[in-house]
């Protein structure tokens, strides 16, 4: 729900800022393989992706159930992404990335040279977005946040009392959001700033799905830009879980018989993201989307490879056609949530 409709249509027109008549072209190849893909049902790709999230760091500070971060249950390697590392990945992709996510897995805000990896990216033209849990947005942090340039900056807000925001942001503390989103909001003021435009993300779970309306009401109070609600993953699904809501309008899953649910999401033979963004894990791997958390596909290494390489790499050419074939027996399609939530992306 967009709260400030100025704030949001300067923050559109700061995206398509960022498409210079190269990336232009490159996002009217991507869009045209694809849909040419869809009519023939096989996979035409052209161009480069116009989109990429990259990982900080999988360090966090919470401990939240559902996420591999917070459990401490990755099998792949955690770490901090080592800043020459990332500006020699920035100046391959700026030529054709118009929007970069600051995240994957783990708490951004706690890399020490993560604003100054916004403030590289600002600088080469391209939309700058991360998410965080807020807890580190001290007063000066979030001048320094705005000063960076950051686009859009993403505060998850499960909860609008402590005792239902620590159900799942486990160590959480309510009052930190709260007070780091306040610091923001202030700074943007004192600096004349319209940026970054500030995101409530709330991620609606059966012990919070009462407390929308509240959610919303606080958001206008503070002055946040749009609030959005988000389906949540939930691992083991298939026979019921404490945190699906019981309004399906906020869940990713259908109950299908007392106790047993399937994933709404059809997952049709074709995926856009496969076509125009990818995700670089802290360490240089490249994995196809968000929801290989663990890294289990991984189309290439950049500490081994460039960009460009791993992209039009046969390997990666083949996992395209895979999801062309049977989308649902991949593993990471399976309990996908495209299509699948209320307002906002995954």
């Amino acid at each position: 729900m967009i709260l400030n409709y100025k704030a949001s249509i300067k923050d559109k027109l700061a995206l398509v800022k960022s498409f210079s008549p190269p990336k232009v072209s490159n996002a009217a190849q991507l869009l045209g393989s694809f849909y040419l893909s869809r009519i023939i049902k096989k996979p035409v790709h052209w161009g480069m992706p116009a989109s990429v999230a990259i990982e900080p760091t999988t360090s966090c500070n919470l401990r939240c159930p559902e996420c591999p971060s917070g459990l401490r249950s990755f099998t792949r390697p955690t770490g901090m992404l080592d800043l020459n590392f990332f500006n020699k990945i920035l100046a391959e992709i700026h030529l054709y990335v118009a929007y970069l996510i600051f995240y994957f897995q783990g708490e951004p805000f706690l890399h020490p040279q993560f604003l100054e990896m916004i403030s590289s990216a600002n600088q080469r033209g391209i939309y700058t977005a991360t998410s965080t849990n807020a807890h580190h947005l001290k007063s000066e942090v979030a001048r320094k946040t705005v000063e960076s340039g950051l686009k859009r900056l993403i505060i998850s807000i499960d909860g609008a009392t402590q005792n239902v925001y620590e159900k799942y942001r486990v160590g959480g503390q309510l009052n930190k959001v709260l007070e780091g989103t306040r610091n923001i909001v202030e700074w943007k003021r004192k600096l004349r700033s319209y940026s970054p435009y500030l995101i409530f993300q709330f991620l609606v779970l059966q012990h919070n799905e009462h407390q929308i309306q509240e959610v919303l009401k606080l958001a206008k109070k503070i002055g946040v830009d749009e609030v959005r609600l988000k389906t949540a993953q939930v691992y083991d699904f298939e026979h019921g879980n404490p945190l699906i809501p019981l309004n399906e309008k906020f869940s990713r899953y259908s109950k299908i018989s007392e106790g047993s649910y399937v994933v709404k999401n059809k997952l049709l033979n074709r995926c856009w993201k496969l076509w125009h963004s990818c995700v670089i894990t802290w360490d240089g791997r490249v994995v196809p989307c968000c929801f290989d958390k663990d890294a289990h596909h991984i189309m290439g290494n950049l500490n081994k490879t460039c960009f460009r390489d791993i992209w039009r790499s046969e390997f990666y050419k083949s996992f395209r056609e895979k999801v062309f074939q049977s989308r649902s027996k991949i593993d990471i399609c399976s309990n996908c949530s495209v299509g699948a939530n209320v307002w906002g992306s995954a």
